[in-house]
């Protein structure tokens, strides 16, 4: 079997990466960033601030890999001067000064100085803290924090043990206490990484119960009788090694015992000490974040399995959530980010979860918990406490709210209570100084006994529309400055999950606010372009438009439906919105006019102040008060009307096609359904609290583009999900939550494998399986067991239960083919010993007489790895399947699903993507393969892009087959025809279907028992074939009459195409009798199709649609994803109904590269803090789940793959790459195939920054144009180059300069100018690569950007940046140190002026060294005058030939006509290398400027 990898050290580090500005610390004079006056960011240090900063000139004294110069010593005293100087923060809000670290940070301050001079024995407290500074700035950057530990791991235990111990007998101010919390929140959150896990899970475990009160300790052990004997056995164990010591056991001497514990005891202590009306401000802020820190520590610890069963006594017995409820910081202003991560802690202490089985308890489970719990609470009170008769004999539903446990438990006083809480019912301890608080023991005892929303309640009461309140409340949905400085009220996308609700709520909850984020920033784009004011009247007016915002003209509620039983909330709410579009131009109305049922509005009210807003209010103003936003609600369109009530974009079939008009008049009338959730909230609102009637003030209706306009569907998907049982199939339940085997649900270790796999076309001959299979010593046998010396294919293998795993994987980077040489000798020994593997050749069946009959075959000869891969794919399970750039990821995906089609004919298979483009390729390549179209279906809105000549939506598809129906019945005639019967048996399938049963099936029999008695005439055949005359036009006569067995099998040829073309009538039946196009579109989706291809963005919005039409597969193969978000993976495996109780999904083929770039989240603290970004695939390598590593790359250059291979464990190259002339071949006109480029200041100026995060550099947008415009005047074909940049910003300059540079003299744009991001999965023969940032690194550091950058070209990759930032970047350098291995000044061979060069790589022939932008661009200037000349001469020539030929014209009279057929060309053809104008390389002429913007794609 192929190489599985799990996860370590080389597999998987941490290395989500965001760009954030930082604050100046310090002022020197040096440019700042071009910035927009009113851009609200503050500027980030120049790169000379950095190279002046005394840290940089103390880390390149002491520790900087620069040049060949000798470091200092290492000085202990230097490390404590650097932390008591640089990094200890006395008196401010922020922990640490983040502008010190950062420069410390990039100079490799940890990597190359703290940690190899590190000793867990005698290292100071300031060298810890320094450490603990920079891993957590490294957890920020979201870049590998614990990479450079594992070259000494021993000495990394004893950091750890280091960090726990570090508060014994030391006192640490409030920044530092929070920075030590922030190193323990990252250390849990990296349970993957093993050095980290050991330790920190101890602090865990079940020792921890050691430090319970006496009463909360027996009350667990009752409920966990189970574990009694474990803690007998710890307790023993403990004794015993107390004993050799020679001391008595204290388990308060424990490490593991007091460390969490004494942990929330000092936060308790802090949070009583905060004071916020002092005038100390900052030290109360610190204290206050502080305290929200500790709040995100505990959450993650509640959140994640191993870390909460045993620390969630804990918690309660120190009754940590209702002492926060108590504390002045909850109900504080400043503490409404704490008071909402308080719900949170309390959501998770609370979880419907047994925490010891790990298994979900249902509603029904925690009800009777509940009921239990109250009824033993009601027998206590009337036993033991009569003041409590009343609470004793009061049914359960009387008592279970909170206000009425409050009003029940207040006639008991402090003793009393405390005698109930603290020895009675054991909840809290006698000792905890708050148990003399009254408040405090009612808070306890009534959280523990009042019932509980549930889940789903919650879920199902939430809206999915966001409101106002939500949109702007930055502790829920951050604007895109959060800095990673702070936490948020948000939850977290971890490892593992406690429960699928878990999964599923904490994914509704990211998903709801991400689209949040996205629709308030849409809302915050569209109304400042209305211009509101306040008009005479004093009602709201509006001066200006907004395409995708117009006023409404009147809005009123249609029908309330009354309540589902069971339910407050109404079951629908409708209303009816009037607008006008008078003032759009014809293309905005068509926008308008193209709303359709089930598209998402939103209704805003919109109430701007009377006097215009002074800059100075306006900048402490919020967002909603600088746009007057009142309210925002979402809304449903249900239909819409024009002026004359005609319904428009109907889809439901009211309006047949030919009765469709074009709308009529100005006023479009929308009926919408508004959310019953969010009515119910705000009518409730105003009945109780006096409220505005939100629903009488909108006058704006506002629309989204319909692509980003998908989330309510996606949302309500996920609710739904929440509301089903047993969802999963039971071998991914496990592993999909991040526990048990991460091996369970591989291949070998799943019930029904097939034992025997056709593997069809797969090898391309005997020695291609010979390859494939390593390790084994190949046997082929015949079908009558005995072995084949000449094998072909096809073969079918019988696999063994296990296959080796140490085979198909290249031993390393130098092997560059997949061929293992070895000699005869050796070959021969290793073949003795190696196990056998048995192979069957089989003579397929004559496929028919016909060249369409003949099957599609393979022509890819697959690398073992991938072998490797498709068998695991064809086999029962989860299959992992990582693609390097290049690596035919693609072709390993369609031979899977074509293996399985032929292996598996009765299964379906569901294909799942992140793009329309990937689907259309892998689709596109699907047809080459030996599936019949018919069985292909091709769903969403990508379909009509596919490159292909059939239609394989689903209404092509049904026109197919009907076509396809009609040209098989006219066969059927034929054949009835050719059998001297009457015609009409072809007038239906059904006919036909009798037709084939009453007489060719008859004649076939017939024929077959008159040939077994006339086996020995070779003629016999030839001469009484049923069906002669109707194969009588066949291109090849169909029998010799020479062999009976050679005739026999073209006659079995013959008939298998009659069955198959009946059968494929038999499947057009259902056409035929379904009359509705619906209903023939619907057959064919759930029934007809094997293969059903969609994108992720489809399966969710449709779910429900799929449910309901009893959509069915039993397969799901998966291709980028690596790309799509952790949701949009899992419910495509949920597209279906269970059977019986079960799912039916069987196989689940992931296949992407977790080391390319994740999926798109824009909103960075959802990226960042949540890991929103984390894509399923990943988290599954994270969790050491096997996989595949596809390990020979045929894209690149060997020497270009060098720049990124490293990141993958064993990466060659194909043969193809090694031995084609064109990867030999040096890039004419350049020395290098590929450079990196130092661009310095252009005109004093390097990076820009118009706009936040906007930015640009002109020097290497000027440069890079230069450079392709000197490659356009060589020959170089436009679609040939793509230019790339890793920001927007650059990316829109360099348009800007190809536009005012290319579009004038026809040079033309070329294939692509986009981001980096964009342009993943893609590639072109050259790539030309701006870097643009000149001061920090940027989101570059993140290792999957570069290595999507680095694997984008063929031939030729050229880097332009600036050297001085990039080569110091530790993450980078594995490729910066190859790309600095030639010069860095770009290196042109002037002497080609052609796009043909006889040099080879290597070669780099007579270079001239370009020194900057200004030079390249004196250079092309030459160039074209050189070229303009050449046409101005050959032009001339022409002219002088034409009036030649003119006068000899004039003086012969009789052959004018003869002469002037024969005239040369037009003189603007000029003969020169390379056409200016539009010629054989694919050049845009110079009319097409308008074209040109929109070749230059996203």
């Amino acid at each position: 079997m192929t190489k599985v990898y799990g996860t370590g050290t080389y597999d998987f580090k941490r290395h989500r990466v965001a760009e954030y500005p930082v604050e100046s610390g310090h002022e020197i004079p040096e440019k700042p960033p071009e910035q927009r006056p009113a851009a609200n960011i503050s500027n980030s240090i120049t790169l000379v601030e950095i190279q002046r900063d005394r840290l940089t000139q103390i880390a390149a004294e002491n520790w900087a890999k620069t040049g060949d110069s000798e470091h200092a010593d290492f000085d202990p005293d230097l490390v404590k001067k650097i932390y008591e100087k640089e990094l200890l923060v006395t008196r401010s809000l922020k922990p640490v000064p983040l502008q010190r670290v950062m420069i410390l940070e990039v100079s490799q301050y940890l990597e190359n100085y703290l940690w190899p001079n590190f000793d867990p024995e005698t290292s100071t407290f300031e060298h810890i803290m320094s450490m603990i500074l920079m891993i957590n700035e490294k957890f920020r950057e979201n870049v590998a924090a614990w990479i450079c530990f594992y070259d000494r791991k021993d000495a990394f235990k004893g950091f750890l043990g280091r960090v726990l111990r570090m508060k014994e007998g030391r006192t640490l101010n409030i920044a530092e206490k929070t920075n030590y919390l922030l190193f323990m929140i990252n250390a849990f959150q990296s349970l993957e990484d093993e050095i980290v896990c050991e330790t920190v899970l101890k602090l865990v475990s079940l020792q921890l119960w050691y430090s319970l009160s006496f009463g909360r300790f027996q009350m667990e052990l009752c409920l966990n009788p189970h574990l009694i004997k474990k803690w007998k056995k710890i307790s023993k164990k403990e004794a015993k090694e107390a004993r050799k010591g020679g001391e008595p056991f204290e388990p308060s001497n424990v490490l593991e015992v007091r460390f969490l514990r004494n942990l929330i005891e000092e936060f308790l202590e802090i949070l009583e000490k905060t004071h916020l009306g002092d005038s100390n401000s900052e030290e109360a802020d610190a204290h206050v974040l502080y305290c929200e820190r500790f709040m995100e520590f505990l959450i993650d610890l509640l959140s994640q399995l191993p870390t909460r069963r045993y620390l969630k006594p804990i918690v309660g017995d120190v009754a940590v959530v209702a002492k926060c409820h108590l504390s002045a910081l909850y109900t504080h202003g400043k503490g409404r980010l704490f008071s909402q991560l308080v719900d949170l802690l309390q959501f998770y202490e609370g979880f419907e979860i047994d925490d010891h089985v790990g298994t979900q308890l249902s509603d029904d489970n925690v009800l009777l918990a509940h009921y239990s719990r109250v009824q033993a609470f009601q027998l206590l009170a009337f036993k033991k406490i009569p003041k409590l008769r009343d609470l004793a004999l009061a049914n359960i539903g009387s008592i279970h709210k909170r206000s009425d446990l409050s009003k029940q438990l207040s006639v008991l006083s402090i003793e009393e209570l405390q005698d109930l809480i603290c020895d009675k019912l054991k909840l809290i301890s006698s000792e905890d100084p708050w148990a003399k608080r009254v408040d405090f023991l009612i808070e306890v005892i009534v959280s523990f006994f009042e019932k509980r929303q549930s889940q789903k309640e919650a879920i199902n009461a939430l809206p999915l529309y966001p409101n106002e309140q939500i949109m702007w409340d930055e502790s829920l949905v951050p604007s895109i400055n959060y800095s990673g400085e702070g936490c948020l009220a948000l939850p977290k996308l971890n490892l593992q999950f406690l429960t699928l609700h878990d999964y599923l709520l904490r994914n509704f909850n990211l998903f709801r606010l991400e689209s949040t984020y996205e629709i308030r920033e849409d809302i915050q784009e569209a109304i400042p372009h209305l211009l509101a004011y306040i008009n005479n009247e004093g009602d709201t007016a509006f001066r200006g438009w907004s395409r995708m915002a117009v006023p409404i003209r009147q809005f009123k509620i249609t029908e309330v439906k009354q309540a589902n039983i069971g339910e407050v909330k109404p079951s629908s709410v409708t209303a009816e919105v009037t607008f006008s579009i008078s003032s759009y131009r014809t293309h905005i109305r068509s926008e308008w006019n193209a709303l359709k049922e089930h598209d998402v509005l939103f209704l805003l009210s919109i109430r701007p102040s009377f006097e215009p807003l002074s800059a100075e209010e306006a900048a402490k103003s919020s967002v909603p008060e600088r746009l007057g936003l009142q309210y925002v609600r979402g809304c449903e369109v249900i239909e819409v009307r024009d002026e004359e009530g005609t319904l428009m974009n109907d889809f439901t079939g009211r309006i047949k096609r030919d009765e469709w008009k074009p709308p009529k008049g100005e006023l479009r009338r929308v009926t919408v359904a508004l959310d019953t959730a969010q009515y119910h909230m705000d009518v409730s609102d105003i009945a109780e609290k006096g409220a505005e009637d939100i629903y009488g003030t909108f006058n704006i209706l506002m629309r989204r583009k319909p692509k980003e306009n998908n989330f309510k569907a996606i949302l309500e998907s996920i609710r739904d999900l929440m509301n089903e049982s047993c969802i999963v199939p039971d071998w991914l339940h496990n592993i999909f939550l991040g526990y048990g085997n991460p091996s369970a649900a591989q291949w070998t270790n799943m019930p029904d494998l097939l034992e025997t796999v056709d593997f069809k076309d797969t090898f391309i001959d005997a020695n291609h399986l010979r390859d494939s299979f390593p390790d084994y010593q190949v046997c082929f046998m015949s079908a009558q067991g005995t072995e084949d010396k000449h094998p072909k294919p096809p073969f079918r293998i019988r696999l063994p239960k296990t296959l080796k795993s140490n085979s198909h994987a290249l031993p390393g980077n130098a092997k560059s083919s997949i061929t293992i040489e070895t000699n005869n000798a050796q070959t021969v020994e290793e073949d003795s010993e190696k196990e056998k593997l048995i192979v069957e050749v089989y003579v397929p069946p004559d496929p028919g007489p016909y060249p369409q009959d003949q099957p599609k075959q393979n022509s890819v000869r697959f690398t073992p790895t991938q072998i490797g891969a498709i068998i695991s794919g064809i086999q029962p399970g989860l299959t992992m399947v990582v693609g390097p750039p290049g690596t035919g990821k693609t072709d390993t995906a369609v031979q899977i699903l074509n293996v399985l089609y032929h292996n598996c004919p009765s299964q379906r298979t569901l294909i799942i993507t992140h793009s329309n483009q990937a689907l259309n390729d892998l689709f596109e390549k699907i047809m080459q393969r030996d599936v019949p179209a018919r069985y292909l279906l091709r769903l969403g809105q990508g379909e009509q892009e596919l490159a292909t000549d059939l239609d394989f939506s689903r209404q092509g598809r049904v026109n197919a087959m009907l076509v396809r129906r009609l040209e098989l019945l006219s066969e059927v005639e034929r054949l009835a025809r050719s059998l001297q019967l009457p015609e009409d048996v072809g007038y239906t399938c059904e006919t036909a279907g009798y037709f084939w049963l009453l007489h060719v099936y008859k004649h076939w029999e017939q024929f077959l028992a008159d040939c077994a008695e006339n086996q020995d005439k070779p003629t016999y055949i030839k001469e009484r074939f049923p069906f002669q005359e109707f194969f009588s036009k066949t291109p090849h006569p169909l029998f010799t009459g020479n062999s009976f067995q050679k005739d026999m099998r073209a006659a079995k040829g013959c008939f298998r195409h009659l069955k198959t073309m009946f059968q494929e009538l038999e499947e057009c039946r259902a056409f035929e009798l379904l009359k509705s196009t619906a209903d023939r579109a619907n057959y064919l989706m759930t029934k007809q199709a094997k293969i059903v291809a969609m994108t992720c963005t489809h399966a969710a919005l449709k779910r429900k649609d799929f449910l309901q039409l009893g959509f069915k597969y039993d397969n799901l193969l998966m291709e980028e994803s690596a790309q799509i978000l952790e949701i949009e993976t899992f419910i495509p495996m949920l597209l279906q109904r269970q059977e019986d109780g079960y799912a039916r999904l069987k196989r689940c083929i992931l296949i992407g590269d977790h080391h390319q770039l994740p999926p798109v989240v824009k909103n960075m603290a959802f990226q960042k803090y949540s890991h929103m970004d984390q894509s399923l695939f990943t988290r599954f390598v994270r969790l050491g789940i096997p996989y595949i590593e596809l390990n020979a790359q045929g894209r690149a250059r060997p020497n270009i793959a060098k720049l990124y291979n490293w990141r993958y464990r064993d990466l060659g190259d194909l043969p193809y790459v090694c031995e084609e002339v064109i990867f030999h071949k040096a890039n004419a006109g350049l020395s290098y195939e590929y450079q990196l480029v130092d661009v310095p200041d252009y005109h004093g100026r390097g990076e820009t920054a118009p706009s936040p995060w906007f930015y640009q550099n002109e020097g290497e947008a000027e440069y890079i144009v230069s450079v392709y415009i000197y490659m356009r005047l060589l020959g170089y074909p436009a679609s040939k180059i793509s230019i790339l940049t890793t920001y927007n910003g650059q990316k829109l300059l360099i348009r800007d300069v190809i536009s005012r540079r290319c579009m004038s003299n026809g040079i033309g744009p070329p294939s692509k100018v986009t981001t980096v991001d964009k342009f993943q999965g893609q590639q072109n023969d050259f790539i030309l690569l701006s870097l643009v940032r000149t001061r920090f690194v940027g989101h570059l550091r993140d290792v999957r950007r570069l290595i999507v950058a680095m694997s984008r070209a063929r031939l030729g990759l050229y880097v332009f940046c600036r050297r001085s930032l990039f080569e110091q970047c530790y993450e980078l350098q594995p490729t910066f140190r190859l790309l600095l291995q030639r010069p860095d000044h770009l290196a042109l061979n002037l002497d080609e002026t052609t796009p043909y060069t006889e040099r080879v790589i290597g070669d780099t022939g007579r270079s001239h060294f370009v020194s900057s932008a200004q030079e390249m661009d004196s250079i092309v200037n030459f160039k074209m005058h050189q070229i303009y000349e050449a046409q101005v001469m050959s032009h001339t020539y022409n002219q002088y030939v034409a009036n030649a030929e003119a006068v000899v014209d004039a003086m012969d009279m009789n052959e004018e006509r003869n002469e002037h057929k024969q005239s040369p060309s037009p003189p603007h053809t000029g003969d020169t290398d390379m056409p200016l104008t539009n010629g054989e390389n694919g050049d845009v002429p110079l009319e097409s400027s308008s074209t040109d913007e929109t070749k230059m794609e996203e």
